[in-house]
């Protein structure tokens, strides 16, 4: 059995010849393989909601869509990893033949579950905000009504936080309204306490 001091780690090549075979979706970082966990119902029923309302909205527009499956590689840190929902405006860029790996996502959307909540929110977006391509960043509550929205304009980051079924959140990204009560139709969860702005965060 090797130490941690003789840990084999792999080049990014090793990791999607592997990947590329694997019945199970892996991140990848710093030479490291990481099994995403399965999903629960209230995840797939929140992920499905949202990108049907998108994709019906981005039906006609030279936008793709992308739910679950599409590896997205931050090229500055060189993490792999699959957004629950990704959309591309324009031409979508690939890192090889395969297009399977994206590299120039507008919108990431994330699905939190209670063992990556912390990590979307904080980590998982510092990878994010360094694609240059990224416009913005929405994270779904599962617990609860709660939905955070942050933008990119001029460069800085804003937040506002949607936490009642009867709003609706504005994708500035996409030019695209998501209502909140299809987002979480038959998923039984309260609202949030109220409605937050907080700018350049």
């Amino acid at each position: 059995m090797l130490s941690a001091a003789e840990k084999v780690l792999l080049t990014a090549e090793q990791y999607l010849a592997i990947e590329r075979k694997s019945e199970v979706k892996h991140e990848f970082y710093r030479g490291e393989m990481f099994a995403m966990a399965g999903a629960s119902r209230a995840h797939n029923l929140i992920a499905f909601n949202f990108a049907v309302a998108l994709g019906n909205q981005l039906a006609d527009r030279p936008s793709e869509a992308y739910v679950g499956d599409m590896r997205v590689r931050i090229e500055s840190t060189g993490l792999y990893t699959y957004p629950d929902i990704v959309v591309v405006c324009g031409e979508p860029k690939f890192l090889d033949g395969e297009s399977d790996t994206l590299l120039n996502p507008t919108l990431i959307v994330e699905v939190l579950s209670p063992s990556t909540e912390s990590y979307d929110r904080s980590r998982k977006f510092a990878h994010y905000r360094s694609i240059p391509s990224l416009r913005e960043y929405i994270t779904i509550a599962q617990d609860r009504v709660w939905v955070e929205r942050h933008v990119k304009r001029d460069g800085e980051w804003s937040l506002a936080d949607f936490l009642r079924r009867e709003e609706s959140v504005p994708l500035e990204s996409v030019a695209c309204m998501i209502s909140l009560r299809e987002v979480y139709a038959r998923v039984a969860v309260e609202d949030g306490p109220g409605r937050i702005d907080v700018q350049g965060k």
